[in-house]
């Protein structure tokens, strides 16, 4: 099958890691040849509820057995989408009460994007250097790695760059900016996260100048930092939040939230200010519901921020300069990039699964899912010691 896998299926690098699954089982994942994987990474933070959670089990059967796709997003009312956007808005701060269910965080991103210029008239888009939103156009632009996106210009105009927790550069937020896009936490540039009451600060200054607030927690939303949202930990309210990933429990989804008042500006002039096909899909809508009942009303959260203290006391080792990240958002800071493929590589052939960032190649993600056990944590650090262990031997020899 991997033959088949190489010559059938297009690929996003040359070498991907190939192993052929089996099924896969609260935090572990099975190959063909039955052997089992720890999972330290959760689909890269997609499966807040690890694999196979009966309660999404349930909830994806009994849709099944209802209806799948019945009508084009936004012309049916169709329960589990009104009851998924109901619970986000029970659970979100005021303004933030109405949601465009999407069928990615990118394309979140980019219903984002446009309601921020359809809402105040402006096409100047500040974004943060080393953000990742995606990677369709629109995201693209607002990426802040010109070595990944520099094939395929030209992008959106009117895009300025700016570096995160850098104050300074905030002067660059005027009146003529309609938007400022920043990730709660930066993930790809290595869990970078705010620091100085740098989002307050953002926050003050598009209120000075009319601007809209974009916050992309594609990553860090639903529990995944000991709150249900990062920009909790922060006291920042964005214009625009946006999520995906976990919010579908292991299914496709993306959403964006804002006001009634500002969502609303997608309802005309023109008609169709955004529209899709799929988006609120019912049967994905359904594990997105089961999924954010069962982070809210659960242990879960809290526990995040346990786990999170039981990982950096365990991870203690020469070889770890530093450990980023917020709850089960985490990134190891290795000495060199070999050092951390290493890591990823040998870590797989022992029956754990770790995984690379996208801008920084020094760092390891951790990002297990929030039902991790303990027992399972401290199974998986012993494997990462005993590598490293293994590494710095070899480099005193």
């Amino acid at each position: 099958m991997k033959q088949e896998f190489l010559k059938y299926q297009a690929q996003t690098t040359p070498h991907p890691l190939a192993m052929e699954i089996s099924h896969a089982d609260g935090s572990y994942i099975y190959d063909t040849n039955k052997k089992a994987y720890l999972d330290f990474v959760a689909g890269v933070s997609a499966c807040p509820l690890g694999h196979n959670h009966p309660k999404l089990k349930a909830a994806i059967q009994t849709q099944l057995n209802k209806y799948l796709h019945v009508m084009v997003y936004g012309e049916y009312v169709q329960k589990p989408a009104v009851e998924l956007t109901k619970l986000l808005a029970k659970h979100l701060p005021y303004p933030l009460e109405k949601t465009y269910l999407t069928n990615s965080g990118t394309e979140a991103i980019e219903g984002a994007l446009k309601l921020a210029k359809r809402a105040t008239g402006r096409s100047e888009i500040i974004a943060a250097n080393k953000a990742y939103h995606g990677n369709t156009m629109g995201a693209m632009s607002v990426m802040g790695y010109e070595e990944r996106k520099q094939a395929f210009r030209p992008l959106l105009p009117d895009i300025k760059f700016i570096e995160f927790n850098n104050e300074p550069d905030l002067n660059y937020i005027t009146n003529k900016t309609a938007c400022v896009i920043l990730e709660t936490i930066q993930g790809g540039a290595g869990f970078i996260v705010p620091s100085n009451n740098y989002l307050q600060k953002v926050r003050l200054k598009c209120n000075e100048t009319g601007t809209l607030l974009i916050l992309d927690e594609i990553q860090p939303g639903v529990g995944r930092t000991g709150k249900l949202f990062g920009f909790e930990h922060y006291n920042c309210i964005p214009d625009i939040l946006v999520t995906g990933k976990g919010l579908g429990g292991g299914l496709p989804i993306g959403a964006f939230t804002a006001s009634g008042e500002l969502m609303d500006l997608l309802q005309d002039n023109p008609k169709l200010g955004h529209i899709t096909t799929f988006g609120g899909h019912p049967l994905i809508a359904a594990s997105a519901l089961a999924t954010l009942q069962e982070i809210t009303e659960s242990n879960l959260i809290p526990k995040t921020l346990e786990k999170e203290k039981l990982f950096r006391k365990l991870l203690k080792h020469q070889l770890i300069q530093d450990i980023r990240g917020k709850g089960l958002m985490l990134a190891l800071m290795l000495p060199s990039a070999e050092i951390a493929n290493e890591l990823v590589l040998e870590s797989q052939n022992q029956g754990l699964i770790l995984f690379w960032l996208l801008f920084e190649p020094k760092a390891v993600r951790i990002t297990p899912p929030l039902t991790i056990s303990e027992e399972e944590i401290i199974k998986g650090c012993t494997i990462i010691s005993n590598i490293l262990d293994d590494i710095l031997a070899k480099q005193q020899h």
